[in-house]
C-alpha cells in the first residue's frame, strides 16, 4: 500500500473513542523527524532531531526487505534463539544447569508450540526480529488457564499496540491492540511481556540499530538504485570510435544514432560515431570515477551497517582475507557481544511465575564457538592443578568432567614433591598420612588432615629408626649405629650386615612397593615396626639416648629468627579489615533478600497484590536458604586467600633469607595459608549456620517481616566484633607460623625450633608444658595426646589453637652432636 494512504487508514481504524496518533513536522519538508503525541502525553522518543522515522513499516519496507546487509544481520541474529531449546534450572556454571526441569509450562510453549498457529521455532525467530527493528519493542500476550497456567503465546503486531501511561503514577495503565477488522482491545499489563532492548532515558521505547545505521542504510539502498537506473538509462559503451561522417547519407546516420539508444543491451560495444571532416578518434569510457564512488560508498554502508548490528562479515558468509583462527575469534566476537546478550534479553522477559533460585535461559552448551574460553580455563586450571592450588576433582568440575571423589582426587598435591593435603581424616589415613597410633609419624592431629613435610617422599621423618640412629651417631662414633646409618645411606651395591638395624630398614623398604604418594609413610611404619626390637640392642639404645639430647627445655637463644608481634599484627590488621567489609555486605545482602519478592513468595510474610493475588502462603522463611552459606563460604575464600598468600610469602622468604642467605618460598608456605584460608571458610558458614538457627527461632512466634530483620541486625551487632577478632587472630597465627616452618624446614636438616609462649597468665597449661622444647624442623610436637606442627595449626584440636599466641625460635645446630 501507498505510504500516502496510510494516515487515512490509521484514521478508520482507530475509533473516535480512542485519541488518534498526532504527527507534527518537527523540520523543514521532507524531514524524516515527527513528534508523537499519544493519550496526551509525548514522549522523549518523539522530540525533535530524534530519529522517530524510522518506524517499523519504513524499516521493515526500506531496510529489512531491501538492505541486503540488513536482510542478512537480522537473519544472522534471529535464528539461533529459533534453533536454540530453552531449559529451566538453577545451580552449575554457564554452560549447563546442576538442576532442571522437564515440565514446566513455558517449555512447552518455548519449545514446542507457542500458539495455534506457530511452532516455538517460528514464535522465537519472530520475536527476535521484532526486537532487532521495532523501535516500540516486541509485545507477547500471555493466555492462562483457569488454574493460572501458561497455555499459550501470541506475537502481536508493534505498530497496532499503544502503552498507555498511567496517570497516578504506575508507568502503563493498560495497552490497547488495534485488531485487523478495526476493534480495540485494551489489555492488562500482567498479560503482556513488553521486550525492548532499554533506551538509556525513554523508558517507553527501545533502542534498534537502524537508528545508528539508517543513513547507511538510505545510502546503500538509494545507491544500488542510482547504479541500476544508470545501467538501464545509460548503454554505455565501452569505447568509441569517431570516423568522418562527411558523404554519409541520412539513413546511415541513423543506424549509427541507433547504436547509442539506452539499454543495458548495449553496454560494452564499441560504437562507431561521426567526427567531422577527415578526423578519426578514440574515447575509453570502460572506467569512470563515479564507477570508483560507488564501490567506496557500498562497501561503507556494508562495513557501518553491520557494527551497528554487531556481526562480522565473516558471519554473514564473507570470510575472505580471513585465516582460520581469526574467522574462529569473530564468531567468538560475535556470540560473546552479540548472540549471548540478545538471547539473555530474549530469556529475561519469560522469566515469570519462576520461584528464587531457579532461571531460565538458552541452551548454548552445542554452540563450538563458545568453546575458546573454556578451553582457556581448562589450561589455567591445568596450570594450577600442577601448582598445587587445586585438587583434581576441582579441575574435573571445570572441565565438566564427573569428579572421581575419591581420597587421592580430593587431595591437594603440593608441588614440587607432590606431598598431599587430605581433606579429612578418613582420605588421610588412605593416602598414608594420618596420625601415627605410635606417636612418631608427623600427620594429621585431632581429626583434621594437615600436609607433610615437602620431602616426605623421599625420606622418612620424626622419630623413623634410621633417622633416630642418625641422631645417635654423634654421641657414639664408635656404636654400632653408626655403622648401621652408614650402611643404609650406602649404595646399593653394598649390602649391610644382615644383623644391624640398617638392613632391616632397608629389607623392609624393598619389600614394599611405593605405587601411590602416600605409601612413604607405611614404608616408615613397616620398618618401624620391625625395628622395634633389634637383635643387638643397641640401636633402641641410641635411639633414646639422642631423644634425651634432642628433645629438652632450653632458654632462648640470642641467635636464629624468630617472627615478631609486627608480622602476628600485620597480618591480623589486614584480615580484620577484609573481614569486616565481608561481613557488612554479607548484612546488607542477606536483610535484601528477607525483603525479596522470590524469597517471601508463598509464605506468610507475602503482601498480596489485589484480590487475585494468590501467592501468599502459610510457611515461614527458609532460614539456611536465605542467609546462602555456601556462596559466603566461597567468596570468604576468595577474600582472604590473597592476603593469606602474601603474608606466608612475606615470612617465608624472611626466614629463609636468614637461614640460607636466599629468598625463598617453599610450597608448603603456600600450603599454609591454604589451611588458614579454609579454616576461615568454615568458621563463617558455621557463623552463617547459627544465623539461619535464629531465623528459624524468631518466626516460631508471630511476627513481620520487619521483625526478621531486626533479629538480623541484633545477630550481627551481638557477633560481629568478637568473631572477626578471634577469627583474624587465629589465621594470623596459622599463615604465619605454617609459613615460618615449612621455610624452616625446606631450609635443611640442621635446622632446630624451640617452642615460645608469652609467658603470661593467658598462657594455656598445655602450651607451658611445650615451653622451651627443642626439636629439628618439621618433627611434631605432641602434648595431652595430640600433636601440633606449629603453634596454631589449624588441623590440631579448637582447644590447642583458638588464641594460640606462640611461636617458634629457629636456628642451626651448634655442634654435631645437635644434628638431627
Amino acid at each position: 500500500m501507498p505510504r500516502q494512504f496510510l494516515p487515512g487508514l490509521r484514521r478508520l481504524l482507530v475509533p473516535r473513542s480512542v485519541a488518534p496518533l498526532e504527527e507534527k513536522s518537527a523540520g523543514p519538508v521532507g524531514s524524516p523527524y515527527v513528534s508523537m503525541t499519544y493519550a496526551g502525553t509525548t514522549t522523549v522518543w518523539g522530540t525533535e532531531s530524534r530519529a522517530a522515522g524510522w518506524d517499523l513499516d519504513r524499516v521493515i519496507e526500506e531496510g529489512y526487505e531491501r538492505s541486503i546487509w540488513t536482510f542478512k544481520s537480522v537473519e544472522a541474529i534471529s535464528k539461533h534463539p529459533s534453533a536454540l531449546t530453552v531449559e529451566i534450572g538453577r545451580g552449575g556454571d554457564e554452560r549447563q544447569f546442576a538442576e532442571t526441569l522437564t515440565d514446566h509450562p513455558l517449555l512447552h510453549v518455548l519449545n514446542v508450540q507457542a500458539n495455534p498457529l506457530e511452532r516455538a521455532t517460528v514464535f522465537k525467530k519472530r520475536l527476535s526480529a521484532q526486537l532487532l527493528l521495532s523501535k516500540k519493542g516486541a509485545f507477547v500476550e500471555i493466555t492462562r488457564s483457569r488454574a493460572g497456567t501458561i497455555t499459550r503465546l501470541d506475537l502481536l503486531p508493534p505498530n497496532r499496540v499503544e502503552p498507555i501511561p498511567d496517570p497516578h503514577g504506575d508507568y502503563v495503565s493498560h495497552f490497547e491492540f488495534t485488531t485487523y477488522d478495526g476493534r480495540v482491545r485494551e489489555l492488562d499489563p500482567s498479560r503482556v511481556v513488553w521486550l525492548r532492548d532499554p533506551h538509556p532515558t525513554d523508558p517507553f521505547c527501545g533502542v534498534v540499530p537502524l537508528e545508528a545505521a539508517g543513513l547507511s542504510v538510505d545510502l546503500d539502498v538509494k545507491a544500488r538504485m542510482y547504479n541500476i537506473a544508470f545501467i538501464n538509462n545509460d548503454a554505455r559503451p565501452s569505447g568509441i570510435v569517431g570516423i568522418d561522417v562527411d558523404g554519409l547519407d541520412q539513413r546511415e546516420i541513423d543506424r549509427i544514432q541507433q547504436r547509442l539508444s539506452p539499454g543495458a543491451q548495449q553496454a560494452g560495444e564499441t560504437v562507431v560515431v561521426g567526427s567531422g571532416p577527415g578526423g578519426l578518434n578514440y574515447v575509453d569510457t570502460s572506467t569512470r570515477p563515479r564507477d570508483m564512488n560507488y564501490e567506496t560508498l557500498s562497501k561503507t554502508a556494508k562495513d557501518e551497517i553491520l557494527s551497528a548490528f554487531g556481526v562480522p562479515e565473516s558471519i554473514v558468509g564473507n570470510a575472505s582475507e580471513r585465516t582460520y583462527a581469526n574467522a574462529d575469534r569473530e564468531e567468538w566476537n560475535f556470540w560473546q557481544h552479540t548472540e549471548l546478550p540478545h538471547l539473555s534479553l530474549l530469556a529475561s522477559a519469560f522469566d515469570l511465575d519462576l520461584d528464587d533460585g531457579w532461571s531460565l535461559r538458552f541452551n548454548t552448551s552445542t554452540v563450538e564457538a563458545l568453546e575458546f574460553p573454556r578451553r582457556q580455563r581448562r589450561e589455567e586450571a591445568r596450570q594450577e592443578w600442577n601448582a598445587g592450588l587445586i585438587t583434581v576433582d576441582e579441575y574435573r568440575e571445570i572441565a565438566g568432567r564427573r569428579p572421581f571423589n575419591v581420597p587421592h582426587t580430593r587431595a591437594l598435591w603440593i608441588s614440587p614433591q607432590k606431598a598431599p593435603v587430605p581433606a579429612n581424616e578418613q582420605d588421610a589415613s588412605a593416602l598414608g598420612v594420618a596420625q601415627d597410633p605410635a606417636g612418631g609419624t608427623p600427620g594429621l592431629p585431632g581429626g583434621g588432615g594437615g600436609p607433610l613435610p615437602a620431602d616426605a617422599r623421599s625420606a622418612p621423618t620424626g622419630g623413623s629408626a634410621a633417622d633416630a640412629v642418625a641422631e645417635a651417631r654423634g654421641m657414639d662414633a664408635q656404636g654400632s649405629a653408626a655403622a648401621d646409618v652408614a650402611a643404609a645411606r650406602s649404595s646399593a651395591s653394598e649390602p649391610a650386615a644382615a644383623d644391624t638395624a640398617a638392613a632391616v630398614v632397608d629389607q623392609a623398604r624393598s619389600n614394599m612397593p611405593l605405587t601411590l604418594p602416600g605409601d612413604a609413610a607405611d614404608d616408615v611404619a613397616a620398618a618401624r615396626s620391625l625395628v622395634a626390637h633389634p637383635s643387638s640392642g643397641d640401636a633402641a639404645d641410641d635411639v633414646d639416648a639422642a631423644r634425651s639430647l634432642t628433645e629438652r627445655k632450653e632458654l632462648p637463644r640470642e641467635d636464629g629468627y624468630e617472627v615478631t608481634d609486627a608480622d602476628f599484627d600485620t597480618a591480623a590488621a589486614a584480615i580484620t579489615a577484609a573481614l569486616t567489609a565481608l561481613l557488612a555486605r554479607q548484612e546488607g545482602v542477606i536483610t535484601a533478600r528477607l525483603h525479596a519478592p522470590k524469597t517471601r513468595k508463598h509464605t506468610r510474610y507475602w503482601q498480596p497484590d489485589g484480590d487475585s493475588d494468590h501467592r501468599r502462603g502459610d510457611g515461614p522463611l527458609d532460614g539456611s536458604r536465605v542467609v546462602g552459606a555456601a556462596r559466603w563460604q566461597e567468596e570468604t575464600a576468595s577474600t582472604l586467600g590473597p592476603i593469606l598468600h602474601q603474608t606466608a610469602a612475606t615470612v617465608a622468604a624472611s626466614l629463609s633469607r636468614s637461614m640460607t642467605g636466599s629468598a625463598t618460598v617453599p610450597a608448603g608456605a603456600v600450603a599454609a595459608a591454604l589451611a588458614a584460608t579454609s579454616m576461615a571458610g568454615s568458621a563463617v558458614t558455621a557463623l552463617l549456620s547459627d544465623l539461619a538457627d535464629a531465623l528459624d527461632t524468631a518466626q516460631r512466634e508471630p511476627g513481620t517481616l520487619d521483625d526478621l530483620t531486626s533479629a538480623v541486625t541484633a545477630f550481627y551487632r551481638a557477633r560481629t566484633a568478637k568473631f572477626i577478632a578471634l577469627l583474624a587472630e587465629s589465621c594470623a597465627v596459622a599463615t604465619v607460623n605454617g609459613a615460618a616452618d615449612a621455610a624452616a624446614e625446606s631450609a635443611g636438616p640442621a635446622v632446630l625450633r624451640t617452642w615460645q609462649t608469652r609467658g603470661d597468665a593467658r598462657v594455656r597449661s598445655a602450651h607451658q608444658e611445650l615451653s622451651g622444647i627443642t626439636l629439628p624442623a618439621g618433627t611434631p610436637y605432641t602434648v595431652r595426646g595430640s600433636t601440633l606442627r606449629y603453634p596454631g595449626d589449624p588441623f590440631a584440636p579448637a582447644d590447642l589453637t583458638v588464641s594460640c599466641r606462640c611461636r617458634l625460635h629457629y636456628r642451626t645446630a651448634l655442634s654435631p652432636a645437635e644434628t638431627p
